[in-house]
């Protein structure tokens, strides 16, 4: 059974010992390649993809038969700022969209045949406002982090992650800004709708509490403690709990990827066994991906998060696996090499 933190120690102690990928699983992959039945690189990316997974899921061919989508949700005390265009009791009652089977994220899950989990967490205890004081203290952070690491479930071979909280861009903002630096600004965006002086209201926000907080921030672990929220942890947990486990992961969009950056930073390579799904029309989505090294695999226009940009990202992965899997070789096929 996976080990679970029980202080932000063991977290750290957890980044220090990541396994790498699958050497042997990798080279099969690469050996293969070349022999399909197109030129060399003629399905870009794809090619990668399909690489990636082998190297992950540890075995060649890899394979998708139980991909899962996990959205996380969390109330956010800095709502409370005027910082979004929504309420926050639309979060609990998008998380019973969810469970009806009426949101986005039931209708792409069920399109890509991937199971959909959905974990609302603490949603009547909203954080504390974090441009007031620290979002949770350490024991309300590891509960939360935990339980994003339990939610994997045995037998995943892809999980996609994604989440719903009003205000959360407004936490995925501070966490990029205390993270990397530059002007609250350059992090900051319209989230649900927030435009003209309300956007300029969310920034300063977003400025106040990072500088607040800086002072006193130990390790990027800790900025996600101060300046994130439950399902920002529960993201990071899940996704340490992939890596761990060697599961591939699709992170969705700006808060997904702002959540999974302070394992980046306290570890160059400790995202290596993820990809981001598409590039969020969140402005500053494009931003932390080159921060992270990561290039979308989609570019859609989606903002709506709940792991919707994850669950498309889901098919592209399952396509990548067809051909590399499926196609016949230049011998198979009886096709001259030199003259493709």
């Amino acid at each position: 059974m996976l080990p679970l933190p029980g202080s932000m120690a063991d977290i750290l102690a957890f980044l220090a010992d990541l396994p790498g990928p699958d050497q042997a699983a990798l080279q099969k992959a690469q050996a293969r390649e070349p022999q399909l039945t197109k030129p060399p690189g003629a399905l870009g990316r794809l090619e990668e993809i399909s690489a990636w997974m082998a190297a992950w899921q540890g075995q060649h061919p890899a394979r998708l038969e139980t991909p899962r989508c996990v959205v996380f949700a969390g109330n956010h005390g800095v709502a409370a700022r005027g910082v979004s265009a929504f309420p926050a009791e639309v979060t609990a009652q998008m998380v019973a969209n969810f469970q009806n089977g009426g949101a986005a994220i039931n209708q792409l899950c069920k399109a890509f045949g991937a199971e959909l989990q959905v974990q609302a967490l603490d949603l009547d205890h909203p954080t504390q406002d974090f441009s007031q004081e620290a979002a949770m203290d350490e024991a309300q952070f590891v509960e939360a982090f935990s339980k994003g690491m339990r939610s994997l479930q045995e037998g995943t071979d892809l999980l996609a992650v994604g989440e719903m909280g009003i205000a959360n861009t407004t936490s995925a903002a501070a966490v990029a800004h205390a993270l990397f630096g530059g002007e609250a600004s350059d992090w900051t965006g319209p989230g649900t709708g927030v435009a003209g002086t309300a956007l300029t209201h969310k920034a300063m926000v977003v400025g106040e509490a990072v500088a607040f907080h800086k002072p006193g921030i130990s390790d990027p672990i800790d900025a996600l403690r101060r300046l994130g929220g439950r399902e920002l942890a529960a993201m990071a947990g899940a996704v340490l709990a992939a890596r761990l486990q060697r599961v591939p992961v699709l992170l969705d969009g700006y808060v997904a990827t702002a959540a999974a950056a302070p394992l980046h930073v306290l570890h160059p390579q400790a995202l290596d066994h993820c990809l981001v799904a598409h590039a969020s029309a969140e402005p500053a989505h494009r931003a932390l991906c080159a921060k992270l090294g990561k290039a979308p695999l989609l570019d859609l226009g989606l903002r709506l998060g709940e792991a919707s940009g994850a669950a498309l990202a889901i098919g592209i992965v399952k396509a990548a696996l067809a051909c590399h899997n499926g196609m016949a070789t230049f011998a198979e096929a009886m096709v001259s090499g030199k003259d493709v």
